[in-house]
């Protein structure tokens, strides 16, 4: 690994941890239960040990696979009665996973590490953004659309073909915003950033400073290593829309807030930039 993949680790998993356990902390102080606050935790550690994993054994067929799984598995949230007509979970075991949030971050380092002049990847983003619209999930959906964008515009791709990306991703996301969402805010979940608030300003603070940090850090691999443009630009692009949705809307705050399915998402997808930069940096080396 490139000393830029280790600092983007390094950056990466500081930024996620401390706002993890900022979150649990101020969750912890506002009478939420510890085995919901402890699940963010454990979720950090579990997400951590599969990045690494994905990041040193994914081959050249990982990013069909994570793609293929986002897709099923955002499919399969329609097959459950879902919540006042919103479809977005899947039961695994005792926990409820957003199916978006863990796998979607993901699949858009995929899709943006293919061949974009190809219809392959543009039929499975259409798909994408056409199961969040119908879920429906505003804030996914504008990620995804503007991580496709970015992937895009870092492509080579004619500016005619990135012009016409921009303005289709855009009306998807409208399409997206357009549709009603019933569901009331939770206050640890959507609202996170208004609790840290009563129980700590300088906590707040430094959960803001802290996702803003993990969400910006792939950002970093654009430029400083041998990792290919659009997958680390797309991811960049994903991370900071979900991380400013909740400004917007009752959306779940990534990281800060509790839930374990965008932090381990976020780390998969961490694992995944890692492994598609070491696969360019061998295949470069002499």
């Amino acid at each position: 690994m490139d000393r830029a993949l280790r600092t983007f680790a390094v950056v990466f998993g500081a930024a996620s941890l401390t706002a993890v356990a900022l979150g649990a902390h101020v969750a912890a102080h506002s009478g939420v239960g510890a085995q919901r606050w402890g699940l963010n935790l454990a979720a950090w550690i579990l997400g951590a040990t599969a990045a690494a994993g994905v990041a040193r054994l994914a081959g050249p067929r990982a990013e069909r696979v994570f793609v293929a799984a986002a897709l099923l598995a955002v499919a399969l949230t329609f097959a459950a009665e879902g919540l006042q007509g919103v479809h977005r979970w899947l039961q695994v075991g005792p926990v409820r996973v957003n199916a978006a949030e863990l796998l979607m971050p993901a699949a858009v380092v995929a899709l943006a590490a293919m061949d974009l002049r190809r219809p392959w990847p543009w039929v499975a983003a259409a798909a994408a953004l056409l199961l969040l619209i119908a879920q429906p999930d505003a804030s996914q959906a504008t990620a995804v659309a503007v991580a496709l964008v970015a992937a895009a515009a870092a492509s080579p791709l004619r500016p005619v073909h990135r012009v016409a990306v921009a303005g289709l991703c855009a009306a998807a996301a409208a399409m997206a915003w357009i549709r009603p969402d019933p569901l009331a805010p939770v206050p640890e979940v959507e609202e996170i950033f208004r609790l840290a608030g009563e129980v700590s300003p300088m906590a707040a603070a430094v959960a803001a400073v802290s996702l803003a940090t993990a969400s910006a850090a792939p950002l970093m691999l654009s430029r400083r290593s041998r990792a290919p443009a659009p997958p680390a630009l797309a991811l960049g692009g994903y991370f900071l829309v979900s991380a400013v949705s909740p400004l917007l809307g009752a959306f779940p705050t990534p990281l800060v807030g509790i839930g374990v399915s965008p932090v381990l998402g976020f780390w998969l997808a961490a694992g995944l930039l890692v492994s598609l930069a070491s696969r360019r940096a061998g295949a470069a080396a002499p």
